[in-house]
């Protein structure tokens, strides 16, 4: 059974006489579904197309106003665009945690719908069409469309409805935030984000989350909006960005060369072009080679530390682009704590004897492991030098890069903190043009 009903009067010509009809279709719905819906919603708004021209028609709305019985239980939601609307919803949805949804509507406007949908939501949400039982008038949707489908022109027009009401939101939680560090010289731009400015409302998602998948409510339309807010903020170009493809393991992307399935480091010598590393208590590493002007990502968890994923971009850069060890710059992007991220014991026992400082209370059963101490000592081991390490010392507090992201939450997303519906930070880096 659908969670919540939502029923779309957009484009129906309402007046007097379709009263009765309109007050019996919201009784039958509300006798039919009230005992287990949790949402009772009627949706209204201008005509998509009508938006561009700046024409505005409240008739409808204040037709379902004046209606002298509402029936309980019913919320109308209005506002200038469907943009609006959708996503005015979405968060009344996401309030009370509702993935079921079912949408009362026309023919002609389902198509419409389903382009929206498939923008402002993902596939956490479960939607259902129903036939609304109304014969009201004509609908305001222009009769070129054919039924259910939508030209590449609405297309278009969907997405760029939807893309101007992102861009008016406002940021939450803050001004949008950049962490850099002072061992990578001015030849890149790079930076570490935090979690503030962005417009991601979902608590453990909120506000610069910067990864959608089908798992979490964030979709891809706010994730793209709040990586244009960084982009505008730190200096590049969002259409040239690349972010990894994570495996939790060792495999790195050489751009330019044909592009992994998946993979857990980027390297690159192409100026303008942004690559970026996830992290949410896993390490964003960045690289970069001021002498052969060459920089990489790569995404280190527990795992991708143990099976060398670092050291594998470091050789990748070596091998593509000619740079010396010597040369090579690494930062550690803040990422869970050994005082907060702990491993099951037999996991535990290879970083103990990577170094047994790695690993604090190696008896209990799930001992406190510091993935930060084992990066650094792979990379040490594999020829990068001490002072070319940054990340993971006390004398960077004031650059916040070594801080434990579980134990910072008005800072930054968490796994370990917030589980599966965690968000997601990035360290990026690219060459000046």
């Amino acid at each position: 059974m659908a969670e919540a009903i939502l029923i779309d009067f957009f484009g129906l010509k309402l007046n007097s006489q379709s009263n009765c009809v309109l007050l019996k279709t919201l009784n039958a719905v509300q006798y039919l579904h009230a005992t287990n819906a949790k949402y009772l919603c009627i949706m209204h708004c201008h005509n998509l197309r009508c938006e561009s021209d700046g024409e505005h028609d409240d008739s409808e709305l204040e037709m379902i106003n004046s209606l002298p019985t509402l029936p309980v239980g019913f919320e109308v939601i209005s506002n200038s665009s469907m943009a609006a609307t959708l996503y005015t919803i979405k968060q009344k949805l996401d309030e009370k945690s509702l993935s079921s949804i079912k949408i009362m509507t026309t023919l002609q406007r389902k198509a419409l719908l389903e382009v929206f949908i498939d923008q402002l939501f993902t596939d956490v949400y479960h939607f259902e069409f129903e036939d609304l039982p109304l014969d009201l008038g004509e609908s305001h949707v222009k009769e070129s469309i054919e039924l259910n489908t939508v030209t590449n022109q609405e297309l278009e027009e969907i997405q760029n409805a939807i893309k101007t009401y992102l861009r008016s939101l406002p940021g939450l939680n803050g001004e949008l935030t950049i962490l850099t560090s002072s061992l990578i010289p001015d030849t890149f731009i790079h930076g570490f984000t935090t979690r503030t400015g962005g417009i991601s409302y979902l608590p453990t998602l909120s506000s610069l989350n910067l990864f959608s998948s089908t798992k979490r409510r964030d979709p891809k339309a706010v994730v793209q909006e709040n990586l244009r807010r960084l982009a505008q903020a730190a200096g590049f170009d969002p259409e040239k960005f690349h972010r990894i493809k994570t495996d939790h393991a060792n495999g790195v992307w050489i751009m330019g060369k044909k592009e992994p399935d998946s993979y857990d480091g980027i390297t690159t010598n192409q100026r303008g072009v942004t690559i970026a590393a996830l992290g949410a208590d896993c390490i964003p590493l960045i690289f970069a080679d001021p002498v052969k002007k060459a920089c990489a990502v790569a995404h280190s968890g527990w795992k991708g530390a143990l099976l060398g994923v670092a050291m594998a971009t470091v050789n990748a850069l070596v091998a593509e682009y000619g740079c010396r060890l010597e040369d090579i710059l690494v930062v550690m992007g803040p990422s869970v704590g050994p005082c907060c991220f702990t491993l099951p014991r037999d996991s535990a026992k290879a970083f103990y004897n990577l170094d047994p400082q790695c690993v604090r209370l190696v008896d209990s059963p799930n001992p406190y492991v510091d993935i930060r101490r084992a990066t650094r000592i792979l990379l040490e081991r594999g020829g990068i030098l001490p002072q070319n390490i940054q990340g993971d010392s006390e004398s960077e507090q004031n650059q916040n890069l070594n801080l434990c992201t579980s134990c910072h939450p008005a800072m930054f997303f968490s796994h370990v903190r917030d589980g599966i519906n965690f968000g997601s930070q990035i360290g990026f880096i690219l060459i000046r043009e």
